[in-house]
């Protein structure tokens, strides 16, 4: 972040100094925690999570990472092990690398430790513990046992940024341009989430119903959108009841590797289509 921040400042020197700096850090971090053959030497989520997030292996050992990360949770029975350091990237890396399906049996698990776990016992926000009231009914801790806590909490940040797909254009001032990009997945047959802006109102909704997705957005005025519409192809997606050709407000669109890529400018849109891929279940 301080190498992003120093190039959007015009900070030669500072760019130079911390991309020297992560440099040293990744070479130190494989010489110390990773095999000759690619193994990442330390046996916990956590780990791994933190060793993909931040690049610190080389890229011909990261599939294997992820392999041995989703490896462990499955082995877990679908349950996390991390903590404060590593619950925070946890889900976005396993969206990252491809595994969203797994992320979100993550998301919808109801014995501890979960998140929903947490809601089966009256929360309505997140613990600073996993088992801050523990099954039986008695608390983690009379002293010391926060029920509003940010660390778990962070959850919120990948079902904005991955499940709504509400995120930022890095190469262009804060909100000016965005990116709506939700990750359907199994459980959920719909969702919600609105982020208010300096411009405005952010919204991204959607909905799966009758073998059709349902995608609302809405864009605030003077800024523009970069859309994906999973599971599509250009020629079934209609807006407003238009086709893309036809419907106002599309700049351009393609069709990409997962799904079609629409451009859009301010304004309220709904696009609606059948789902076309016959390999994604989604209940």
């Amino acid at each position: 972040m301080l190498v992003k921040a120093a190039k959007v400042l015009g900070k030669a020197e500072d760019v130079e100094e911390y991309s020297k700096l992560y440099a040293n850090i990744v070479d130190a971090f494989r010489k110390e925690f990773v095999t000759p053959n690619g193994r990442l030497a330390v046996p916990t989520q956590t780990a791994h999570v933190l060793a993909l997030m931040f690049n610190l292996i080389e890229e011909k050992d990261r599939k294997r990472t992820i392999d041995t990360l989703v490896d462990y949770i499955k082995k877990n029975k679908y349950h996390l092990t991390t903590g404060f350091v590593g619950t925070p990237y946890l889900c976005h890396v396993l969206s990252q690398n491809g595994y969203s399906d797994v992320a979100y049996k993550l998301l919808l698990q109801t014995d501890y430790p979960s998140w929903l776990y947490q809601v089966t016992k009256g929360a309505t926000t997140i613990w600073e513990h996993w088992d801050g009231i523990k099954p039986d009914g008695s608390f983690w801790s009379p002293d010391m046992n926060s029920f509003n806590h940010y660390a778990y909490g962070s959850i919120g940040d990948w079902l904005y940024r991955v499940v709504a797909g509400i995120d930022t254009d890095e190469e262009r001032p804060g909100y000016k341009h965005v990116y709506i990009r939700p990750t359907l997945g199994e459980g959920l047959t719909y969702a919600k989430a609105e982020l208010k802006s300096m411009y405005g109102k952010i919204k991204s909704e959607w909905r799966i119903q009758d073998g059709c997705i349902e995608i609302s957005v809405r864009v605030p005025h003077n800024t523009t959108a970069t859309v994906v519409l999973p599971f599509a192809t250009s020629d079934a997606v209609y807006e407003s009841g238009k086709k893309l050709t036809e419907a106002e407000g599309i700049l351009e669109h393609e069709t990409v590797d997962d799904g079609v890529k629409v451009e859009i400018g301010s304004g309220e849109y709904a696009f609606r289509y059948k789902m076309q891929r016959s390999d994604v279940a989604l209940k």
